[in-house]
């Protein structure tokens, strides 16, 4: 899982990160806190509310994808991608 949202209440997304990113982001964004019922180390939750540029949220969407995406089973992958 990469990404949780309510899709009937949009107002925030959580997103998996690094660590250390997810640390930096909170610093330099008011709108990205630590993920809401998620582990706070790998979880970072974005508000929708127009604070963040789409073009950020849809950048991190991808970082997401691709950090949870590379730590799969090559096999795993290879069909995915397939």
């Amino acid at each position: 899982m990469f990404s949780l949202l309510d899709i009937e209440n949009f107002e925030s997304v959580n997103l998996k990160c690094d660590p250390e990113v997810a640390i930096q982001l909170r610093e330099e964004y008011a709108g990205v806190k630590p993920g809401y019922h998620m582990s706070k180390k790998h979880w970072n939750t974005v508000s929708c509310d127009g604070s963040i540029p789409d073009k950020l949220i849809l950048k991190w969407t991808d970082d997401s994808y691709n950090l949870v995406f590379n730590s799969l089973p090559l096999k795993i992958r290879k069909s995915i991608s397939e």
